[in-house]
């Protein structure tokens, strides 16, 4: 099964999403603003990209600075509650495969799930 986390309003997740269809791909759309993941599935997020959540935040966000999750001083847990509590914050889109996941920025880079 393919899932996308998805945000409608970005332009590269829509890329991706069409990407994906454009090649037979229907994946499973996560809004994710709407329907965030639980802790447990951030965790399987990272570990299918194979990083830590930290690596998978939007950097750019404003909430970002203003929690000050910049300073390094927030542990997995605490990255991960506050994806949860916050996720305006997950990074976008995010394609999950087979066990393997990779952030769909460019866009292309979604397909390497798939030329296996």
């Amino acid at each position: 099964m393919t899932r996308i986390y998805h945000n409608p309003r970005c332009s590269k997740s829509r890329a991706v999403l069409s990407l994906l269809e454009a090649r037979g791909i229907e994946p499973e759309v996560v809004r994710y603003l709407e329907t965030p993941p639980d802790a447990d599935t951030l965790r399987g997020i990272a570990a299918a990209l194979g990083c830590s959540v930290g690596d998978f935040m939007r950097k750019g966000e404003a909430l970002y600075r203003e929690l000050g999750i910049a300073d390094g001083n927030h542990d997995e847990d605490a990255l991960i509650r506050l994806i949860v509590d916050n996720p305006v914050l997950l990074e976008r889109p995010i394609v999950v495969h087979d066990g393997r996941a990779v952030i769909g920025r460019p866009p292309e880079a979604a397909l390497t799930l798939f030329d296996r």
